[in-house]
């Protein structure tokens, strides 16, 4: 009674208290599974020569399966997919049905196992060290047009390049610098915009930039963690001359014009692109 007053009756659905529950679970549950499964293609992609974007254009045109949820990023974040698939871990474990939860463990432990790809694929490129090295991060928030921080892929990858030693500059449009020192448990400090040494810092430091232009100066690499669109117009010609030599873009966003960047000399890395970029070659 109290639904009816603003939702349309045959638009409410009535079931028993626990068919409620379940169904909020696995909605969640589902849509999660979705973006694991996409992301873990993405890295097969990349070992096999695919393109994740023409496998997902591909799958997505079943009508069985649809295409949304198909878009490969850098793992799924947010207050309910984590907690609901672990709320549906905890009722498969109490009612002693192991096989299903470690099915559903799995969504979650492959989501944590992608952000930690990501990190050291970063690692690889730029020669196996970050010490000392300046990393521009876009992106905090698990998505854009929000400043939800909740179990965002940036705070995992961004601690692991910490670990190792970088020296992020991290930018959001919504994000406060409170919210990430609070995210990633360590305090911001100043971090020189000229030329660092590796042997400046023992370990690694960050701090948020508010002015996206003050972001590239001699930084080594970029990464695009929140799909922003401030973020795919980008002019990178220009800000690729105040970038270090060999300086990298990862896309795990796939938002970026590779071709643009390959035009400013910048070496290019997209998720789940296993053909990779060389000018001219990119379209055949």
């Amino acid at each position: 009674q109290i639904y009816e007053k603003w939702v349309p009756i045959q638009k409410i659905l009535r079931t028993n208290i626990w068919s409620s529950e379940l169904a909020k679970l696995t909605a969640n549950a589902f849509l999660a599974q979705r973006i694991s499964s996409i992301n873990s293609i993405s890295a097969l992609c990349e070992e096999t020569g695919a393109d994740i974007r023409e496998v997902s254009r591909a799958i997505g045109s079943d009508s069985r399966i649809g295409s949304k949820f198909l878009d490969s990023g850098p793992g799924f974040g947010g207050s309910c997919f984590k907690k609901d698939i672990l709320n549906l871990v905890y009722l498969a474990e109490y009612f002693r049905l192991n096989e299903v939860a470690a099915f559903w463990n799995e969504v979650v432990k492959i989501n944590t196992w992608h952000q930690s790809r990501i990190s050291k694929l970063i690692i690889k490129k730029l020669f196996g060290t970050l010490s000392g090295k300046k990393i521009t991060v876009l992106g905090f928030a698990f998505k854009s047009n929000t400043n939800d921080t909740r179990e965002s892929a940036a705070i995992q990858i961004c601690k692991d390049l910490l670990a190792e030693g970088a020296q992020l500059l991290i930018h959001d449009p919504k994000v406060t610098i409170k919210q990430i020192e609070s995210d990633l448990g360590c305090a911001p400090k100043v971090i020189n915009t000229k030329q660092m040494d590796q042997n400046d810092y023992s370990e690694g430091v960050w701090n948020k930039v508010e002015n996206i232009e003050n972001l590239f100066i001699n930084t080594d690499a970029v990464i695009i963690l929140t799909e922003w669109e401030e973020y795919s117009k980008i002019d990178w010609e220009n800000q690729s001359k105040k970038m270090n030599q060999l300086a990298w873009i990862f896309d795990s966003r796939s938002i970026v014009n590779p071709q643009d960047v390959i035009n400013a000399g910048l070496n290019f890395w997209r998720l789940g692109d296993g053909g990779g970029y060389r000018g001219e070659k990119m379209h055949q």
